[in-house]
């Protein structure tokens, strides 16, 4: 499959556009490539779907909510920067 290779900024600009499209997108700074974007396949977004159902009924088990993963993780974040 060939690859579209776009600017930073027009993809910024654009960037709904590229995320519906099956095509990669090579990302350029100054006519450096700086980042690939690749488009999910089908089974890319069916695993997420699955891997997303499962995390939810961990969450549920542990009777938390992201939110407070997301507290403990930044906290823990934090804790190892000042060791």
């Amino acid at each position: 499959m060939r690859t579209t290779k776009v600017g930073i900024r027009e993809f910024r600009e654009n960037l709904a556009d590229y995320l519906e499209s099956k095509r990669p997108v090579a990302i350029t700074r100054h006519g450096s490539t700086i980042g690939i974007y690749v488009p999910p396949s089908q089974a890319d977004h069916e695993a997420l779907k699955v891997a997303d159902e499962r995390m939810q009924e961990l969450i549920a088990a542990a009777e938390t909510t992201e939110d407070e993963i997301l507290t403990d993780a930044e906290r823990a974040r934090r804790e190892r920067r000042t060791q």
